[in-house]
């Protein structure tokens, strides 16, 4: 097995990590952004939603936001690109697509695509050697994905059941728990208080929750402290214990425990591979 590899930047906008590992497991969870991940070498099985999926070297998966979805591999080499619904948006409006209470799903799970092929080997070579320019040169090869997806793989459609918020586009009825989570993911909540922010019974809205997002309001919650946690290893200097406070955990102990459950490596290991800055 060549040497492992785990390089991320995060950028505004975008996440990319570039992993080899010669074993790896990610529990199910889900993300805020749409995740584009392409297998290099090995295989990946897992599943999205409900369904099984097997992903071999030139395939990618495709993963809407906040979909549930777990892997694992032996001898896997990927490269996953998370990119935030607000940079696809700003993408349609500049294209002059449909604009405004818009509902944007990929059409497929796994995909065999040349284009996503050669951008992902420029993406590899991009993270990995730390070029001149490198910052400007993923800006705009995220963009050329983004654009590519939107011709290919994603479904545009009118709805007016979803509305814009601070979290992205979201189901007008849970728009005011799900801000009311983001704003205070750092505490426990319990589930009387949440629904209370959409002003609905604990039993309705649990139940409408379960049935727009797919998940429950405390699985969302536990999935949006742990996308804040990545965000925060990559993106400051501050201790992982602090982190783990700040993001509603007790013990740094557990909040390790839960992230490389679903990352696949620890919150030090994936903080330390941020490359050197100034490319």
């Amino acid at each position: 097995m060549p040497e492992e590899i785990q390089n991320i930047i995060s950028r505004p906008g975008f996440c990319i990590r570039h992993t080899r590992m010669e074993s790896c497991a990610f529990e199910p969870h889900s993300h805020m952004e749409f995740t584009v991940a392409s297998v290099l070498t090995g295989s990946l099985l897992g599943s999205v939603g409900e369904l099984p999926i097997t992903a071999g070297p030139g395939q990618t998966v495709l993963v809407n936001p906040g979909q549930i979805h777990s892997a694992r591999g032996n001898g896997l080499e990927f490269l996953s690109v998370n990119v935030a619904p607000f940079v696809v948006e700003d993408l349609i409006s500049g294209i002059g697509s449909i604009q405004g209470g818009a509902q944007i799903l990929f059409r497929d799970f796994v995909v065999s695509d040349e284009s996503i092929r050669a951008i992902t080997a420029t993406l590899v070579s991009e993270v990995d050697q730390g070029m001149l320019g490198r910052d400007t040169m993923l800006d705009a090869l995220v963009r050329q994905l983004g654009i590519h997806l939107l011709r290919s793989h994603l479904a545009i459609r009118r709805t007016a059941s979803v509305e814009t918020s601070r979290a992205g586009p979201v189901d007008r009825r849970l728009r005011r728990a799900i801000e009311f989570m983001h704003d205070n993911y750092s505490r426990e909540l319990a589930l009387e208080e949440i629904a209370g922010a959409a002003y609905l019974s604990e039993f309705h809205f649990a139940r409408m929750f379960k049935q727009i997002t797919g998940v429950t309001p405390h699985y969302y919650l536990a999935n949006l402290r742990l996308e804040r946690a990545r965000k925060l290893l990559l993106e400051t200097t501050l201790p992982i214990s602090e982190i783990a406070a700040m993001v509603g955990y007790q013990s740094q102990s557990h909040f390790t425990r839960v992230f490389r459950s679903v990352t696949g490596v620890t919150p030090r290991a994936f903080r330390n591979a941020r490359p050197f800055s100034g490319a």
